[in-house]
């Protein structure tokens, strides 16, 4: 069996992006003798799994991948930069023994200006006790003193000034190493090749393909929609991450939403027991009712459990790239290029102040890209240009997608509710009328011309009981309603001309029978 001299360019040519992780693909054109023949391809990535490792080898005459491995090679750094390392790299192994040599000095200084500090303090400590026994050395003692405070003051120097030229030291180096993280990365201490053991009926070329799993490379869905008039165009892009150890040097690339790392086991199937038993008589002659409304989160993102990750639906997808891509195994985010389209998309104004008092620019649209669209975060662009960073949820192909363009700062809404409650004599009916008072103003700069109609939306509770009963008291709104829809949305379209005001009020009456409790 022989062994190949000099390693193989084994080249990455396909990824596949999982939602954690990388399926890397390699290719090249061997050229086998006959017999059995051990090769070193590489290097390839130290990161690799070597039970992911699998190689298959395509010939017109019979050939047999024997056996296939990772052998990784560690080659440490040497103490002193070598001949092949940048200017930058030597300039930081200077700084770096400078400063060393500094901070040896400073200690050093910090010593001597100790002792002398003790010496100082003996020495009054002495004239002190000379003084008190009668002792009179006055010329000694000045001498003394004198050559103490000179030194000290000498020394003292001397470690200002060292302490000045440490921090101009790690300015300078700082600045060097944030130059050197932007333009060069650090040799791999840790380089790995594939050891592959075949078996060639007879000499010529054969085609090798090899694939193995790799961590620190991950991607995420982002998004950029441009709303011109009644058209918007989104364009959907590939946040790609990558620290495997190498670069993608155009490859081709694809996106899945798949988690290999997932356990696939099926759940569990377990009984439920049901168990029925007689309600008491107060069950009987009370109905509890429960009041649900929506909690408003604060700022910042909801927390989440474990590793977030694509919504996708519930389903594994799959985006290819179209066309062959680079991403350097920097660490950095690179944006890929997966599709884009252009369609008719209409656009309103909307409000609903319970939730917030600002009024919104919302586009509706077909997503006509022929593929899902992933949960994610889309650039927001409008003709004036970049208005802010939304969020795209997940969405089927084919279905409508809303996307909301930001606030129209000329524009404000101010709430007010009341409430009172009354309890009729004979049927004991707990009667509850709630009045909400919407005022909508449009601040507009001078000159601006024409109406603009706000889709203002307020919601009414939905009764799920017989014995509650919701009721819109539409006599008493002002104006009344343009659409009540059935899950109690209640909508008006207010048209306000520049510099317009406008108010709107909503009744509605919640009835109750006497043996409901929650009211």
């Amino acid at each position: 069996m022989s062994t190949a001299p000099k390693p193989i360019a084994l080249p990455v040519t396909a990824v596949t992006c999982l939602e954690d992780r990388a399926h890397i693909e390699r290719a090249v054109v061997l050229d086998l003798r006959a017999g059995v023949q051990r090769l070193r391809l590489g290097p390839v990535t130290a990161l690799a799994v070597d039970r992911t490792l699998h190689a298959e080898l395509t010939a017109d005459h019979p050939a047999t991948v024997l056996d296939v491995r990772i052998v990784r090679t560690w080659t440490p750094r040497g103490p002193l930069p070598s001949t092949d390392d940048s200017a930058l790299s030597r300039s930081v192994h200077t700084l770096e023994e400078e400063r060393l040599v500094l901070e040896q000095r400073r200690d050093r200084l910090h010593s001597r200006l100790d002792v002398l500090g003790r010496l100082a303090a003996d020495l009054l400590r002495e004239i002190g006790e000379g003084a008190g026994s009668g002792e009179s050395e006055g010329p000694r003692w000045a001498g003394e003193l004198d050559r103490v405070d000179a030194e000290r003051d000498a020394y003292g120097e001397q470690l200002r000034a060292a302490e000045a030229r440490l921090a101009t030291l790690d300015a300078e180096l700082g600045a060097v190493q944030r130059a050197m993280a932007l333009s060069e990365e650090e040799p791999a201490e840790l380089v790995g090749h594939v050891e592959l053991t075949v078996e060639a009926a007879a000499a010529g070329p054969a085609g090798l393909r090899l694939s193995h799993l790799a961590p620190c490379a991950l991607w995420r869905p982002a998004y950029r929609a441009v709303l011109e008039g009644d058209s918007l165009a989104l364009e959907t892009e590939a946040m790609v991450w990558q620290r495997t150890g190498e670069d993608w040097s155009d490859v081709r690339l694809t996106l899945s939403t798949a988690r290999s790392a997932s356990a696939t086991d099926p759940p569990r199937l377990d009984e439920d027991r049901l168990t029925l038993k007689d309600r008491s008589a107060a069950e009987r002659r009370t109905v509890d009712v429960e009041l649900r409304e929506e909690e408003i989160g604060d700022l910042g993102p909801a927390p989440v459990l474990g590793l977030p990750g694509v919504d996708d639906g519930g389903e594994a997808r799959v985006l290819s790239v179209p066309a062959p891509v680079s991403v350097p195994g920097d660490g950095r985010a690179h944006r890929v290029p997966v599709s884009a389209f252009t369609t008719a998309a209409s656009s309103e104004y909307a409000c609903s102040p319970e939730l917030s008092p600002l009024v919104t620019r919302v586009a509706r649209f077909a997503n006509v890209s022929g593929h899902a669209l992933l949960a994610g975060p889309v650039d927001l662009v409008r003709s004036s240009g970049f208005s802010g960073r939304g969020t795209l949820d997940f969405t089927a192909p084919g279905a409508a997608v809303e996307l909301a363009f930001g606030s129209c700062d000329d524009h404000r809404v101010v709430r007010h509710a009341e409430e009172s409650r009354a309890t009729a004599g004979i049927t004991q009916r707990t009667v509850v009328t709630r009045t909400v008072r919407l005022h909508l103003s449009r601040f507009s700069a001078p000159g601006e011309q024409g109406e603009r109609v706000v889709a203002l939306r307020e919601r009414i509770p939905v009764s799920e009981v017989s014995a509650v009963e919701v009721r819109l008291r539409k006599e008493a709104c002002s104006p009344a309603p343009d659409v009540v829809d059935a899950e109690g949305i209640v909508r008006w379209d207010v048209a306000l001309p520049p510099g317009g005001r406008r108010s709107v009020t909503l009744v509605y009456e919640l009835s109750a029978s006497a043996k409901v409790a929650g009211i």
